[in-house]
């Protein structure tokens, strides 16, 4: 009865791409056009911010140009794709479109691509979402895509291991250094939590990495609380000015 049931829903609704809405053959997927113009991260990476480098292969860690000169506070870091495309009409359909069904992709893409970061028991944790801004947009998608990071891996979750004490404002269009001044101060880690964090290994989940403004505060929040490390997944990268 069961078998014949979920026959009978998938000829009334049959699987869909979730980026153009092409028929699929299975739940949460891509079509192969949209596939192909999604440009997947992997192979020669910057260990430390995921952007693709050239002949990486011969070194133990690669770094970018970027980091090389400016490295990060993180350890290391990855992303899942390109900011461009059909992986931008993602994320933002993911961040201001209320399709939260992208969550289920979106987590199984990043959780392949953070691989290389995970120590054992490491803690994923999202960058926070000041609350009124919440209220606005009902849910924060880097949690939504944090959590399922976290159960993909088998790995525990804090949603509010961070705190955003302060309003920012929209940081688009603002450059690095901007973003910095706008971002001093306006994460904190959540004194609740602070036994959790201490010595922790952390796993840092956001949807896209800009100039990495955030993703440094949220990592100095972290290890100001006295983290053992800091690793930052993002869903998307956007290409770096060459």
């Amino acid at each position: 009865m069961k078998a014949k049931f979920q026959t009978a829903l998938r000829l009334l609704f049959p699987p869909r791409c979730v980026a153009c809405g092409a028929l699929v053959e299975s739940d949460f997927a891509l079509c192969a056009d949209c596939w192909l113009e999604v440009t997947f991260l992997g192979g020669d990476v910057c260990d430390a911010c995921g952007a693709p480098v050239i002949d990486g292969a011969s070194e133990i860690s690669p770094l970018c140009d970027s980091c090389l000169y400016d490295r990060p506070p993180w350890s290391k870091g990855r992303a899942a794709f390109m900011y461009g495309g059909v992986g931008r009409s993602l994320v933002l359909a993911l961040k201001h479109g209320d399709r939260t069904d992208i969550v289920r992709p979106a987590a199984k893409w990043l959780a392949g691509a953070a691989q290389p970061l995970l120590k054992p028991n490491t803690l994923v944790a999202p960058v926070p979402l000041h609350r009124w801004r919440y209220l606005r947009r009902r849910y924060n998608q880097a949690a939504l895509v944090a959590e399922a990071v976290a159960r993909h891996l088998s790995l525990p979750y804090c949603p509010d291991l961070l705190l955003r004490v302060r309003g920012l404002g929209s940081l688009e269009g603002l450059g690095a250094a901007a973003r910095r001044q706008k971002l001093s101060g306006a994460i904190c880690a959540n004194p609740k939590h602070a036994e959790m964090l201490h010595k922790a290994s952390v796993l840092l989940v956001d949807d896209v990495l800009t100039t990495g403004a955030t993703l440094k505060a949220a990592t100095e929040a972290c290890l100001n609380a006295n983290a053992k490390d800091v690793c930052v997944a993002t869903l998307a990268r956007v290409a770096k000015d060459t």
